[in-house]
C-alpha cells in the first residue's frame, strides 16, 4: 500500500512506453525463475521475513534467512564443508566468503523468528556470522575477504560463478538477432568471445555479458551442441541472468526473429580460475597450450581437464590472468578437485563473490544495477567501446547512441578514492567544488591499493556536458554519514590502467 501509487504510475508508463521512468528492477518480477515463484515455500518465508523486517535497519551485506537452499549447484555442498559463507540471489546459494580454521556455516530452514510455534534457532553459526555485517564500519571478516582478494591479485583463487546464466542462441536467424541485441560487433570467427551490452530502445543498458560464436559440437553435453548453423554461447551475470533472457526473448518475439534461447544455466557449472599462477595451475591439467599466443584474451576453446571435456573461456571479472571453466554438471566436481589439487603447491584458495565485488570495483569493472543500469547509456557508462558505431550495422538504441555521441554527455561515471580508512557502501553524496554532483552507486575496499573505491555518475550542476577534462578539473569531496572526505577523481581505474594484468604480463615473477 505504501508504494501502490508509484508503482502503479510507473506500471502505467511501463505499459504505454515499453519501459518505466524510474528504476522499477527491483519490483519486477521477471527477475526471478518460474521455480521460484511458483514455489510455495518460498513465498511463504520470503512473505513473513519482508514483513517481519519492514522497518529493520537495513545493511549492505545483510541476507534473507528465508527461502534459502531453494537453487544449488552441485559444488554447494564441499565449498560449504571448505567453510563457505552463502549469499542468496533470486533463489541461488552464491559463495560469500570463507570461514576459516575448520569451522563451517551451513544455512538452516527457516524458523520464522520463532514465531508460528516454530522453534527459534540456537547456536546458529551462520546468523552468528551475519550479524558481524550488521555495521556501517569494516565488518570482523574485512580481513578474511582481503586475504582472498590479494591471493588472487598475488597467486591464485578458484571462484564458483555456476549460478551465472548459460544460455545458447541457435536458429536461422541467430545471426540477425545477435546483430540487433547486441550492442558489440559479434560477427567475428568461431572461438572469439566479446563483452557486449545489449539496450533497450531509449538506449539504456539492460544488461551487460559476454558472447562466444562457436562451433557445433556432438550434442552429447551441454558444453557441445550439435546445431546448424550460426550459435553464440552468453554468459550472463546471475544477479540479471533472469531480467537478460526476458529482454532476449521479447526482442526475438517483438522483431520475428526466427531463432530461440537456450537455457542450461542448470545444466552447467562455472569456475573461475584467477590470477598471475592461474596459468601454471591449469596447463598441468590440459595438453591445449595455454599461451598468450595460441589461447589469448578474449576467446574461448573446448578443452579437457582430469578427462572432462568443457568450455575454457580467457575472461576475467577481477582484472587478473585468468580463465572460465563452463562445465556440465557431471564433469563439475572432477574439474574442481583437479583444479584444487593442481593449485595446493602454488597456494590455491577458494574466493568467494565479496571478494569479486572487491576485486571487480578496484577494477573499474561494471556492476549491473549499481554502476549500470537500465537508465544509463554506454556513452554515460564509458562504455562506448562495446558500440558498433564504425559499422554500418543497425542495433537496438544506436540511434539513441548516435546522438548522445554528436552532442555529448550530461552524466558521466566517474572514480573516486579516499585516504582516510572509512567504508563506502553507497549512497554517498558526491560534491565537486562544494555543488551536489552525484552519489556513489557502488563502493568497496580495494586491498590492492589500500583505498575504499566508489564509482558514481556526476552530472552539471547547470546541466551541461560532462568531459573528462570537467571531470579532472575539479575538486572533490565524499560526505559518509554526515562526515566530508577529501576524494580523488579517476577517469581511469587507478589498478592496472593499462590492462596489461590481464594480458598476463606482471611486473614481477610468478
Amino acid at each position: 500500500m505504501m508504494l501502490g501509487g508509484g508503482c502503479g504510475r510507473e506500471l502505467a508508463h511501463w505499459v504505454i512506453h515499453g519501459r518505466p521512468n524510474m528504476d522499477m528492477y527491483s519490483y519486477d518480477i521477471r527477475r526471478f525463475p518460474l521455480n521460484i515463484i511458483r514455489n510455495q515455500r518460498w513465498l511463504d518465508e520470503a512473505s513473513h521475513e519482508a514483513y517481519a523486517k519492514n522497518y529493520s535497519m537495513v545493511f549492505t551485506h545483510d541476507e534473507p534467512l528465508a527461502g534459502r537452499n531453494m537453487r544449488k549447484d552441485i559444488l554447494h555442498q564441499v565449498l560449504e564443508d571448505a567453510g563457505c559463507h552463502y549469499q542468496t540471489r533470486l533463489g541461488w546459494e552464491r559463495p560469500g566468503y570463507f570461514l576459516k580454521n575448520g569451522v563451517t556455516a551451513p544455512v538452516r530452514d527457516y524458523d520464522y523468528y520463532g514465531s508460528y510455534d516454530y522453534p527459534e534457532h540456537k547456536n546458529y553459526e551462520y546468523c552468528q556470522r551475519l550479524k558481524d555485517d550488521y555495521t556501517f564500519d569494516f565488518p570482523k571478516h574485512h580481513d578474511s575477504i582481503g586475504q582472498e582478494c590479494l591471493t588472487c591479485r598475488n597467486g591464485v583463487a578458484a571462484f564458483n560463478m555456476s549460478y551465472f546464466g548459460k544460455f545458447y542462441l541457435t536458429g536461422p536467424d541467430a545471426q540477425k538477432a545477435a546483430d540487433w541485441i547486441f550492442t558489440n560487433d559479434v560477427r567475428k570467427p568461431e572461438g572469439s568471445t566479446v563483452y557486449t551490452c545489449i539496450l533497450n530502445k531509449a538506449g539504456g543498458v539492460e544488461g551487460d555479458l559476454t558472447v562466444s560464436p562457436i562451433s557445433p559440437g556432438n550434442g552429447h553435453h551441454p558444453a557441445t551442441p550439435s546445431f546448424d548453423g550460426r550459435c553464440f554461447y552468453i554468459a550472463a551475470a546471475g544477479f540479471s541472468a533472469e531480467h537478460t533472457k526476458a529482454h532476449f526473448n521479447t526482442v526475438i518475439q517483438d522483431e520475428r526473429f526466427n531463432c530461440q534461447l537456450l537455457d542450461v544455466t542448470n545444466e552447467m557449472g562455472l569456475i573461475s580460475v584467477q590470477g598471475p599462477k592461474s596459468r601454471d595451475v591449469l596447463q598441468t591439467l590440459t595438453s591445449t597450450d595455454l599461451s598468450n599466443d595460441n589461447f589469448p584474451f578474449g576467446s574461448s576453446q573446448l578443452i579437457e581437464i582430469a578427462g572432462h571435456t568443457l568450455r575454457a573461456i580467457r575472461l576475467t571479472f577481477v582484472g587478473e590472468l585468468g580463465w572460465e571453466l563452463h562445465v556440465p554438471n557431471d564433469s563439475a566436481m572432477g574439474v574442481y578437485k583437479a583444479v584444487m589439487a593442481a593449485g595446493e603447491p602454488h597456494g590455491i584458495i577458494n574466493a568467494g563473490y565479496r571478494a569479486i565485488d572487491s576485486l571487480s570495483v578496484e577494477k573499474g569493472y561494471r556492476h549491473w544495477h549499481s554502476t549500470l543500469r537500465a537508465s544509463d547509456t554506454p556513452l554515460e557508462a564509458n562504455l562506448g567501446f562495446t558500440c558498433k558505431l564504425k559499422t554500418d550495422v543497425p542495433f537496438l538504441g544506436r540511434e539513441v547512441v548516435e546522438k548522445q555521441k554528436a552532442t555529448g554527455v550530461t552524466s558521466k561515471l566517474a572514480c573516486f578514492t579516499i585516504n582516510d580508512h572509512v567504508p563506502l557502501l553507497g549512497l554517498e553524496a558526491i560534491r565537486r567544488n562544494g555543488s551536489l554532483v552525484g552519489f556513489i552507486r557502488q563502493g568497496e575496499y580495494g586491498f590492492h591499493i589500500s583505498k575504499s573505491i566508489g564509482y558514481g555518475y556526476v552530472r552539471h550542476p547547470e546541466g551541461s556536458k560532462v568531459t573528462n577534462k570537467y571531470l579532472k578539473e575539479g575538486e572533490y569531496t565524499i560526505e559518509r554519514m554526515g562526515d566530508v572526505f577529501p576524494a580523488e577523481v579517476h577517469v581511469k581505474s587507478p589498478f592496472d590502467p593499462d590492462n596489461k594484468r590481464v594480458q598476463g604480463v606482471y611486473e614481477f615473477d610468478t
